[in-house]
């Protein structure tokens, strides 16, 4: 069994166009969240003026062509596009050096709940729009959930196991979790793993719209006066392998991958339950060998929902009971919005540079605490404290689970 270091990583998101940027707005409380681009829609008649919520986390001035030739975007709907730039970012951040054999047995791992939605949408547009007979011939590759996942392995060569996960908002959590076992396993050498989303299209907006979460100004995790959650896009991809590896490359480890944990609800499809949350987090424990006292820091799925909220901190005193009030507790959602299946990806580096900087990283947008979610959750400006240990929590629609456990690197 292997230690598993996380050697690099990259995202791209409302907060900017890496790791580094990406960060620095965390590390300052500063939101990405503002108003949505008024052309969201596949045609200039269908856009923003159809959605009531006109604020979300959007990756303004984003440029595909600068990323890839035109020849390729053809096959590449955003949440790919996405996928492949983070996954570059990693690499380059890790400094591998690809072998025949590394390229052999390398792993690929990726989340995403929606896959190309974009493409399949202006598909559907023409059909039912503006009576077409047929749509885009590539609709099909361009829509798939495990695209990126694929172009990440065309990308770089790789011909080791590459799939992808979709399990509503813990897609990239699992996706990481999973990769992290079979790298501590020996099953893979080194693992390409993360999460990426696409969510900003009219008809996603609206089907968020009617489930009546979204909120119509910010995101406030914990607060008493919240009003929902607020969407957003973007992708994170983390380079996980052995330390002992990394450490024969001349690579400094960011964290280390110590658990674990996932469990199902098995109770209802929208409803979180904080029974089912405990015991993803006790398994990832568990899977760590960490004792709850050891841990100082948990990046909270934290959505701005009241049902969440309530419910995540539930969950925490459950496990912790006597040390829940010494915990420090974030939601990192509040600048960087809800990106679904690429969520657990982007709170997962938040919470290894977190261990790496010394700097936790605030709940943004904070006003009144609400009584019921009564811990410590950093309000609007960041804790400069050092923890050996953290949790990144993630809570999925359909009551599916998990949770990793991250040590600080030395």
């Amino acid at each position: 069994m292997h230690r598993v270091v996380i050697s690099g990583l990259g995202t791209l998101s409302a907060l900017g166009a890496d790791a580094e940027s990406f960060w620095q707005a965390l590390a300052e409380g500063r939101s990405g969240i503002g108003p949505l681009p008024e052309d969201i829609g596949p045609s200039p008649e269908a856009g923003m003026a159809l959605v009531r919520f006109k604020n979300g986390a959007a990756l303004h001035g984003y440029d595909p062509e600068i990323h890839f030739p035109r020849k390729n975007l053809t096959f590449m709907d955003r949440f790919a596009q996405y996928a492949v730039i983070t996954a570059r970012q990693a690499v380059e951040m890790a400094g591998i050096e690809w072998t025949e054999e590394l390229r052999e047995r390398a792993a690929v791992v990726t989340g995403s709940c929606m896959g190309g939605r974009t493409a399949e949408e202006a598909g559907y547009w023409e059909l039912f729009h503006h009576g077409r007979s047929r749509v885009h011939p590539l609709t099909i590759p361009l829509g798939m959930s495990n695209a990126g996942a694929s172009h990440i392995s065309i990308e770089f060569g790789l011909h080791g196991p590459a799939f992808n996960l979709s399990t509503a908002c813990s897609s990239s959590s699992h996706a990481i979790g999973q990769a992290f076992w079979m790298v501590r396993s020996g099953a893979a050498p080194l693992a390409i793993a993360g999460g990426s989303e696409a969510p900003l299209f009219l008809g996603g907006l609206k089907a968020w719209e009617a489930m009546r979460v979204v909120s119509t100004d910010t995101c406030r995790p914990f607060s008493a006066n919240r009003t929902g959650m607020i969407l957003g896009e973007g992708a994170a991809m983390l380079i996980l392998e052995p330390l002992e590896s990394a450490l024969a490359r001349g690579a400094r480890p960011i964290a280390e991958i110590a658990g674990f944990g996932m469990s199902a609800d098995a109770c209802h499809m929208t409803q979180p339950s904080a029974e089912g949350a405990a015991r993803a987090i006790r398994a990832a424990l568990r899977d760590a060998q960490m004792a709850p006292e050891e841990v100082g820091y948990i990046n909270a799925h934290g959505t701005g929902t009241e049902a969440n909220d309530r419910m995540e901190v539930c969950a925490i005193r459950t496990v912790f009971e006597g040390t829940a009030d010494r915990l420090l507790i974030s939601s990192t959602k509040s600048m960087h919005g809800h990106t679904l299946g690429a969520a657990g990806a982007l709170e997962a580096v938040a919470t290894a540079l977190a261990l790496q900087r010394g700097v936790l990283p605030p709940t943004a947008n904070f006003t009144a605490a609400d009584p019921a979610c009564d811990l410590d959750v950093i309000p609007n400006l960041p804790r400069a404290v050092q923890v050996g240990a953290a949790l990144s929590n993630s809570f999925a629609f359909g009551g599916l689970n998990a949770v990793l456990a991250l040590r600080a690197y030395s």
